[in-house]
């Protein structure tokens, strides 16, 4: 086994993937003597990398099992979330990896491989994790539901899969949560939108429609419901994106220029701008858009 670097979007099984193995080089006794497993929630400064790791690392590691099994004569050290580790613990690493490679092996996990320094990368067999299929998500979301018992309808599973993004972890959670709040009845996919945060496509339809109009006090007042009712405009950004993308109704040139406000709009609500002001401005721009044409 080589030093591990597995990175990609979140909830698409890193971390699961390198316990899975370990527990099946190991076996269920030794598996607590010979993983040491690190997360962003644990200290992990230059000094604890200095001293607990290096100490984990020097311990020998005997080839055999308590059932009689062969087991690899080496442990394990995951260091979960990377990236979140500073340049100089992760330089800290570096000669540890190479001085125990007789009786350690290393697992980064990470969301951003640019985030890890680049002698890391180097010393590190690199697997990329892809966000799921949603072939497979739906497969696994449907397997869940029957071992739970839970009534879904084909429509709100699709649903699901789709506003996760390829995490499963989040498909689960979401499912989770409504499960909870039907109490045993079937899920719908107005549920999920619901719980999900998603802003129905109708009231999209309805805010375009507005910029449409030319009028600004209509769409002042179509803002403040939006913003009234609890959506993140953050949120409205991504679906407007997909929305106006996939759009045929607009030419070119109008979607590259709303492309590139929403673009403008994300990073201003990303330093912490109001969010009125920016789906204001973001709106006025796209009624600019649509209406000096006509």
């Amino acid at each position: 086994l080589p030093n591990l670097l597995f990175y990609g979007p979140p909830g698409t099984g890193k971390t699961s993937t390198i316990l899975a193995a370990a527990r099946e080089l190991f076996g269920p006794d030794l598996f607590r003597q010979r993983v040491l497993e690190l997360n962003a929630s644990d200290e992990r400064g230059i000094q604890v990398i200095r001293e607990k790791v290096k100490a984990f690392a020097q311990l020998t590691a005997s080839g055999s099992r308590s059932d009689g099994k062969m087991c690899p004569p080496f442990k394990i050290v995951i260091l979960d979330e990377a990236d979140s580790m500073t340049s100089a613990a992760q330089a800290a690493l570096r000669r540890t990896m190479e001085k125990e490679s007789k009786t350690t092996r290393f697992c980064l996990i990470c969301n951003y491989i640019s985030r890890i320094i680049e002698p890391l990368t180097s010393r590190c067999s690199k697997f990329r994790f892809k966000p799921l299929s949603d072939s497979i998500q739906q497969q696994r979301l449907l397997d869940v539901s029957e071992k739970e018992h839970v009534k879904i309808s084909n429509e709100a599973v699709s649903y699901l899969v789709k506003v996760s993004e390829g995490d499963l972890r989040k498909a689960i959670t979401f499912l989770q949560s409504a499960t909870r709040l039907m109490g045993g009845k079937e899920i719908t996919e107005k549920i999920i939108t619901e719980i999900a945060g998603v802003i129905p496509k109708e009231t999209i339809d309805e805010l375009l429609l507005g910029c449409q109009s030319g009028s600004f006090e209509k769409l002042e007042t179509l803002a403040k419901n939006l913003i009234n009712e609890g959506f993140a405009v953050a949120q409205l950004v991504n679906q407007l994106h997909d929305t106006v993308v996939e759009s045929e109704d607009y030419s070119d040139k109008q979607k590259s220029a709303i492309v590139e406000k929403l673009a403008e709009v994300d990073k201003c609500l990303a330093d912490g701008a109001d969010e009125f002001l920016q789906l204001m401005s973001l709106c006025a721009l796209v009624m600019q858009q649509l209406t000096q044409n006509t």
